[in-house]
């Protein structure tokens, strides 16, 4: 005979109840309908901002998502800007994320008809939300100088020199295979592999080839032979970077970017006037609280860049590193009006 008094709570952590859909419940449903629309890293992010609002919900004893109003909407915009102390840009892209939910939501009737509308974004000045910071060549040059000087072909020197030739993302280096790398014909191929526990930003749509230089594939050539440590993962599978005795996380990949980028590393002395020996920032910090040091996307964006002012073709740029060529105007190419028209006069100078 069934037990009447079994708990009934769902696996979002919310009780269903005949007054309505909770916001943790509502969250659970609109994640499990973008599962299949999106990117696993964009259903991930998605899933971070909206649980600052069911947090908000929870604190305030909002019970269900019907209850809603415009007034509790620009209560939880003032809250989450001073809770996560949000400059524009980031109140912006999680607002629009609570807006996207909140239409969902009416969709299948479980907020007030126009509630999203009631939602105020803050509206962003041109050019807000770019970000203009890069890895410029004479720092990628001099860190890659020091790591084939001091660590030839170890998996820091491998994988600036792969992120810094080719402009792939995290995620994409993140994501190869030791089989990935075509040595006869001197190439990568980068593969969305969700079953296999890795994944492109694009996904399908992602996947390429990428060619490499012959002085990069012998730095490759040596790493593979002599330096890397013969690894499987947990998918059985062979990863081309190896930093333990697994497949690296992307988080750990990025710190050893950080590290790479510090300048004390070939300058031997900090140019922030810190003591090497008192600075937290040394070597694999996890704050990578250098001020100097730069994530992995400033290192394809100083690679798009740099591409862009040696006039390499758009088209060629957009297809390498798989960015639209609208997006990578708007948030890649940072060389000033200056060198655009210095490169514009190599062409029109006989026209």
């Amino acid at each position: 005979m069934p037990d009447d008094t079994a708990d009934t709570t769902d696996d979002t952590g919310s009780t269903p109840t005949d007054k309505g859909t909770p916001p943790a419940q509502a969250l659970q449903l609109y994640l499990d309908t973008r599962r299949d629309e999106v990117s696993p890293n964009t259903l991930n992010a998605h899933r971070y901002r909206l649980q600052h609002f069911v947090r908000w919900a929870n604190e305030r004893g909002v019970q269900s998502m019907e209850e809603l109003d415009g007034k509790q909407l620009h209560e939880f915009r003032i809250w989450r800007q001073d809770d996560g102390n949000l400059n524009n840009v980031s109140l912006h892209t999680q607002l629009s994320t609570l807006r996207v939910f909140l239409k969902f939501c009416e969709s299948i009737e479980i907020v007030p008809n126009g509630l999203y509308d009631k939602l105020m974004v803050p509206t962003l000045s041109e050019g807000e939300d770019q970000r203009d910071s890069y890895l410029s060549p004479d720092l990628a040059q001099s860190s890659l100088e020091y790591l084939r000087q001091y660590e030839y072909a170890s998996v820091d020197h491998v994988l600036m020199l792969v992120l810094w030739r080719t402009g792939m993302r995290i995620g994409a280096a993140q994501s190869l295979d030791v089989g990935d790398y075509d040595r006869e014909h001197a190439r990568l191929h980068l593969k969305h592999r969700p079953q296999g526990g890795t994944t492109l930003k694009m996904g399908e749509k992602g996947e390429r080839i990428v060619t490499l230089k012959a002085s990069t594939c012998t730095v490759i050539n040596d790493y593979l032979e002599h330096t890397r440590k013969q690894v499987t993962d947990d998918h059985g599978r062979d990863p081309f970077f190896v930093l333990s005795d697994t497949r690296p996380t992307k988080k750990a990949l990025r710190w050893h970017v950080h590290r790479c980028t510090q300048p004390c590393t070939w300058l031997n002395e900090c140019p922030h006037n810190t003591t090497m020996d008192d600075c937290p920032s040394v070597g694999y910090a996890s704050d990578a609280s250098c001020p100097s040091s730069v994530p992995p996307h400033d290192v394809r964006r100083g690679h798009i860049t740099h591409a862009l002012s040696e006039d390499v073709p758009k088209q060629v740029v957009s297809d390498r590193a798989n960015v639209q060529e609208d997006i990578l105007d708007k948030h890649y190419d940072q060389r000033t009006e200056e060198t655009k028209a210095e490169q514009r006069r190599k062409f029109l100078d006989d026209f």
